[in-house]
């Protein structure tokens, strides 16, 4: 094919950037302000020898471009960037370097570890200020210029809306990895996702909406390859355009298009979770593979008065510059790509606080965010941020835009707390319970906005919660320094799986306890991947480089008696959901708001049924709390819920209130049985039901007032 490439290029166009085929050769446009020359080079197709090499021809508005008639897709490439090595002023140019383009579609290879990565003499006595002569184009991947193409006729997106969805975090490969019914080559890929027998789990647990951790190709750390060990969650991005080949069977994109498909079809949504903060470049001390190479001092933010370091905002080493038009456009260019390739339906940004971070600070109204909430494509998909940094002011829980669901650490936090058992904790489960109304309750934002979970990738598992009162990191080789300290776990008596059938039944208890907390709340829950049945990772709390065993999914547990009591377990809680009004509201509202004469939309109810009171808020040492919450099914019909918690070491019995009267009926208990103490659910004959130490209780009822209307006001006649 290159024999028929010509000598030289044409001008082409200066957009859209990156490398493009029109069916009769490719367009090729990069941004770089302060580049003198760009050069692409053509590669064979297994991207091992250098066969031509083209500089772009013209320079429009800092994007340099140009058109190789007659090439097509499938043709591999790589850049080179000349300009000043001159680190002090923020610029990194280095034409030894081969790099990747930073719209690159596909990789062909993989980062190969090499001291000739590094734009700088590794060792040398001036570091980084040092200029390194050797060509790094045999350790680096290249681009391949594609083609997208896919039937998605009849394809119909679930659109869920966020009042139902139930979200579903999970590692692509880890997930699957030790699956018993797959073949061993579709385990750890997308395949895996779109097997009838994952999706029917996922079906019975009523997930509606599947988080993947980052998907995008990411780089290992030299120092990880290093200790034998990887970046297994891909938090580290190399390229924002590129899937990662490594959850691919046959290196076919189609792949991930298939089971997004199949995953449609049943009616559950894909969400990526992204990583624009930083890059997979690092410090000052980094590899030149992309970015920094191209235009270092317009990709980057750098010290204002010190331009050869990087701000690390992010705690990886470099913050990705959102105050720049080229880099906002590069992600949403990248996040179109997404939905419109490959019909994801929407994205949890990492480290969302330094997307909107202006030279003044942290900015809801940043131009990222302005440009993300107006974008046609976007604006339909869901949004979700982690809403913090390691930077100044980086804790904005609660600040990010209208529009977007936020992963509140203040209710994983609480419940957390609360359930092992700690004091003057009980004043606190009412922002919890309500979704954070003090954090959320403005412009107009509803319920939803609330993303509630125990666990997530990040941390304990809950299984791990109930199990491990410390962190067991040594795996990583940072003699376990690594990872949180504050776990608000609780072992129960010993560290580690026990033998003890009576801590074992304490455990369980608890740990159902905080998954029914987080589905019987208002907000949108959020369940970790193999939490429904007791998954573990023995008390690594940081298990980012781990890709092997103690971080993949363990399905014989699954399997086990105790998994499959928890998977149904978790049904239940889904199921609930769907079927009270009373548990998920829509929107905020006032508490003190009478539905119907002595229905208001929420109380809050001591243990002997009488409203709480401020002494009683104020007990530290309460541990039993009463939330009746109240909403409209239809026209006609309330429904109620009375939801019991008891986190105390003590049996308790509570008092129900009577009015207005109500015929209740138990519908869900988290008391587990013990060889002294079987469970009856009952309700006794004086309005009191049992509650257990550790345990929580759902009552339901529902109520047919004589005047009503769905306003949630009550109508004098």
């Amino acid at each position: 094919m290159t024999a028929l490439l010509p000598a030289t290029m044409t001008a082409g166009l200066p957009y859209p950037l990156g490398a493009h085929s029109d069916g009769l050769g490719v367009n090729f446009a990069v941004f770089s302000a302060h580049a003198q020359r760009i050069d692409v080079c053509i590669f064979d197709e297994r991207g091992r020898k250098e066969l031509r090499r083209y500089t772009l021809p013209e320079c429009t508005d800092e994007v340099w471009h140009g058109y190789l008639p007659d090439a097509r897709p499938g043709l591999v490439y790589g850049l080179r960037a000349h300009g000043p090595y001159d680190p002090k002023n923020g610029h990194r140019f280095n034409p030894h370097k081969l790099l990747l383009d930073p719209y690159a579609r596909k990789l062909q290879g993989r980062v190969r570890w090499s001291d000739a990565l590094f734009g700088y003499r590794t060792g040398h006595g001036k570091a980084d200020l040092s200029f390194d002569r050797r060509d790094s184009a045999a350790c680096m991947p290249k681009a391949v210029v594609v083609h997208d193409s896919y039937n998605w006729a009849g394809q119909n997106a679930p659109r869920i809306p966020w009042a139902d969805t139930v979200i579903y975090e999970a590692h692509i490969k880890g997930v699957s990895m030790l699956r018993p019914d797959l073949p061993d080559t579709a385990c750890g890929t997308w395949t895996a996702l779109a097997d009838p027998r994952f999706i029917e789990h996922l079906n019975k647990l009523g997930v509606t909406t599947l988080e993947l951790l980052p998907v995008q190709a990411f780089l290992d750390d030299r120092f990880l390859v290093d200790r034998g060990l990887s970046n297994y969650w891909g938090y580290n991005t190399l390229a924002y355009f590129a899937p990662d080949r490594s959850y691919l069977i046959n290196d076919d994109y189609n792949e991930i298009r298939r089971a997004i498909r199949r995953l449609h079809a049943a009616g559950i949504e894909v969400v990526l979770d992204v990583v624009y903060n930083h890059t997979a470049e690092g410090n000052e001390l980094g590899p030149t593979l992309s970015w920094r190479g191209l235009d270092n001092a317009s990709y980057y933010r750098l010290m204002p008065d010190e331009k050869r370091y990087y701000i690390n905002d992010t705690g990886c080493g470099n913050t990705v510059n959102f105050s720049h038009p080229r880099v906002v456009q590069m992600v949403m260019d990248s996040l179109r790509h997404w939905v419109e390739s490959y019909d994801i339906d929407g994205f949890r940004f990492d480290l969302g606080v330094t997307l909107g971070r202006e030279d003044h600070g942290f900015d809801p109204g940043a131009g990222f965010f302005d440009a993300l909430m107006q974008d046609p494509v976007l604006r339909r998909v869901k949004l979700i941020s982690e809403p913090w940094d390691v930077g100044i002011d980086g804790y904005q829980l609660g600040n990010q835009p209208a529009g977007m669901a936020e992963w509140n650490a203040e209710f994983r936090d609480a419940i957390r707390r609360f359930w092992a058992g700690e004091a003057g904790l009980r004043a606190q489960l009412p922002e919890c319970l309500l979704a954070s109304p003090a954090l959320f309750d403005r412009r107009f934002r509803r319920p939803w906005v609330s993303i509630n979970y125990v666990a997530s990738h990040d941390g304990f598992t809950a299984h791990d919660l109930v199990t491990y009162a410390n962190k067991h990191n040594d795996a990583n080789g940072d003699d376990n320094i690594d990872g949180h300290d504050a776990n608000f776990s609780n072992n129960w008596g010993e560290e580690g799986p026990t033998e003890n059938p009576d801590i074992a039944g304490v455990r369980l208890q608890v740990l159902k306890s905080m998954l029914a907390s987080v589905f019987l709340s208002n907000g949108t829950p959020m369940l970790l991947a193999g939490d429904e049945f007791g998954n573990s990772q023995q008390g690594n709390n940081n298990a980012y480089c781990q890709d092997n065993e103690l971080s993949w999914l363990d399905w014989d547990q699954a399997a086990s008696a105790q998994g499959r009591e928890l998977t149904d377990f978790v049904a239940s809680l889904t199921a609930l959901r769907r079927e009270e009004a009373s548990l998920s509201f829509a929107e905020y509202n006032h508490s003190n708001t009478e539905l119907c004469p002595g229905l208001t939309r929420v109380a809050w109810l001591d243990m002997d049924g009488q409203a709480m009171t401020e002494e009683g808020w104020q007990f530290a040492e309460g541990r039993v709390l009463g939330l009746r919450r109240a909403a409209w099914r239809d026209a006609s019909t309330v429904q109620v819920s009375l939801l019991l918690v008891n986190a105390s070491h003590e049996d308790v019995t509570f008092q129900v209130p009577n009015a207005p009267a109500l015929e209740w009926s138990l519908a869900l208990d988290t008391r587990v049985a013990t060889r002294n103490k079987p469970v009856r659910h009952s309700m006794r004959p004086d309005n009191t039901v049992p509650l257990a130490a550790h345990s929580l209780v759902l009552l339901r009822a529902t109520h047919r007032p004589d005047t009503g209307n769905h306003d949630g006001t009550h109508k004098s006649s």
